[in-house]
């Protein structure tokens, strides 16, 4: 079998990168058009870079490599989660990819690095100095019939995001993820990277995606995200002062309802194995467990 070759990714490998990633990991939701954004105009002030292997004019792995700028913790490198293709594993494909990545993080000056891997890749992950760290919850719904509209409670208004002004908006992503659980702490997400990978993606579907707004202030949000009939739960979250009212659970619902009117038939979503509030929401909204991934962390010399 030929030997992969490992390059920058371009622009015009979108749809190879699409079509790799249904396969190894088909509950991750990013169309082509905002995977060619994202190689194409990569987030500001991550220092972002993508690589592919390619064999014979194919995509058969991808990785990308940046800064964490959402955290005050300094010096924190991220890998995305590698993708092989099956066909190519076991042949240095992944290997090279992930030295791509390392290489890159040393240049930018990380000092901790964190990535993803499923349990069946963990062992490769121990042999590159990984240590596992967290459980990542991956679930699905279906959305045939449509779920029901909420009736909120009196005093909430849900909205379309459409009509809102992002920067509300943001502030309640910002302050909701204050405390979501994870390696890193998520308390550095400024306006200007937020815009440019939520309110500005290409597969965020600004209809869908649902505000509640309690005597005037935005209280909670769920931002959805398409690619075709399926469809990406971003994030969801309530802002500290206003949680134990279900309202998290209220925006979800009405944002899968108007997504499934929108042509969505299949919803995914992640969570931390300790975010127990939201693996709560979705069981009562009847997701399934499909996957788990497994957060890795690693010192960079």
């Amino acid at each position: 079998m030929t030997e992969a070759a490992i390059r920058p990714a371009r622009p015009e490998d979108a749809p190879g990168v699409v079509a790799l990633r249904t396969v190894v990991h088909p509950y991750l939701v990013r169309g082509v058009e905002s995977t060619r954004r994202m190689i194409a105009h990569p987030p500001p002030g991550e220092d972002w870079t993508a690589w592919v292997a390619e064999v014979n004019g194919r995509v058969v792995g991808w990785v990308s490599a940046y800064r964490n700028s959402q955290t005050s913790e300094p010096d924190v490198g991220e890998i995305s989660t590698l993708h092989v293709h099956p066909a190519y594993r076991l042949r240095g494909t992944g290997t090279a990819l992930l030295e791509a990545a390392l290489d890159r993080l040393r240049v930018i000056g990380a000092r901790r690095v964190l990535t993803w891997s499923q349990p069946g890749s963990l062992p490769f992950a121990r042999r590159h100095g990984f240590t596992p760290s967290r459980e990542l919850r991956y679930s699905a719904l279906d959305l045939r019939p449509t779920p029901p509209m909420p009736g909120p409670a009196p005093g909430v208004r849900l909205l379309p995001a459409a009509g809102v002004d992002p920067r509300r908006i943001h502030r309640v992503d910002a302050e909701a993820s204050l405390d979501e659980p994870g390696d890193v702490p998520t308390d550095a997400m400024g306006y200007d990277i937020w815009h440019h990978e939520v309110w500005d993606n290409a597969g965020l579907d600004r209809e869908a995606s649902t505000v509640a707004e309690v005597d005037g202030e935005l209280a909670a949000v769920s931002l959805v995200k398409r690619d075709g009939d399926r469809m990406w739960s971003a994030f969801t979250g309530t802002v500290p002062r206003h949680r134990g009212r279900g309202l998290a659970g209220l925006v979800k619902r009405a944002a899968l309802h108007r997504a499934a009117l929108g042509g969505a038939r299949v919803a995914y979503t992640s969570n931390d194995g300790a975010n127990a509030p939201m693996l709560a929401v979705n069981a009562r909204l009847g997701y399934r467990p499909v996957a788990t991934q497994w957060s890795c962390l690693r010192e960079l010399g």
